[in-house]
């Protein structure tokens, strides 16, 4: 398999977590998104059409684009994914949770203070942008508070998805202080056989 990513995106780290707590080997081709490495007429053609990473190149030449998906593929079978019905559309519910309520809000608040800079009319939109992404976490608080894991009793990707991003928040200026639930989980993630920081490729 091959990994098309960018050292420091928070849906690439997904892939790589996973993986790496998998014990799958890959390769890893890094796209420099601030260079337009992924707007190539090549990668266009023959990685991903929408012009983003993750995209995972498979032995056979199939590839799959959009990180969640990616970690259900990989995840199929085996104990990063339920087998009880319901939990496994927990699960999913918390991997949409991610994509539509936490990223928009979390990642990029990293983004722009971390990469970008603040876009145009950054004053009125970073404070909305801190807004969605305390309702995020508050949403993700009320389940960790209580429990080790966001699905059942166990780790699932729905952790590795949402862990991405939250671990760095504070890069986006998000404060995790009242978040006692959420860092407590964040440190499990620490102790997890094959857990690897963000900077680490194969």
């Amino acid at each position: 398999m091959i990994l098309n990513d960018y050292l420091m995106s928070g849906n690439g780290y997904k892939v790589r977590l996973l993986l790496s707590m998998m014990g799958t080997p890959f390769e890893y081709v890094e796209r420099d998104i601030m260079k337009g490495e992924t707007r190539t007429p090549e990668y266009l053609e023959k990685v991903n059409p929408n012009g983003k990473i993750p995209a995972l190149v498979l032995d056979d030449g199939r590839v799959l684009t959009e990180s969640n998906a990616i970690l259900t593929y990989l995840g199929e079978g085996t104990r990063f994914i339920p087998t009880d019905a319901f939990a496994r559309a927990e699960m999913m519910g918390w991997l949409f949770f991610e994509q539509y309520d936490h990223e928009p809000n979390v990642a990029v608040l990293i983004s722009w203070y971390d990469f970008k800079g603040l876009p145009e009319h950054g004053d009125i939109l970073e404070p909305m942008k801190q807004v969605g992404a305390k309702r995020a976490l508050d949403l993700m608080e009320k389940r960790l508070s209580g429990h080790d894991w966001l699905v059942g009793e166990a780790l699932s990707i729905a952790d590795i998805a949402l862990y991405a991003y939250t671990h760095r928040a504070e890069l986006g200026k998000i404060s995790l202080a009242p978040y006692p639930g959420i860092r407590a989980w964040l440190d499990r993630f620490t102790a997890l056989p094959g857990y690897v920081p963000i900077t680490w490729t194969p």
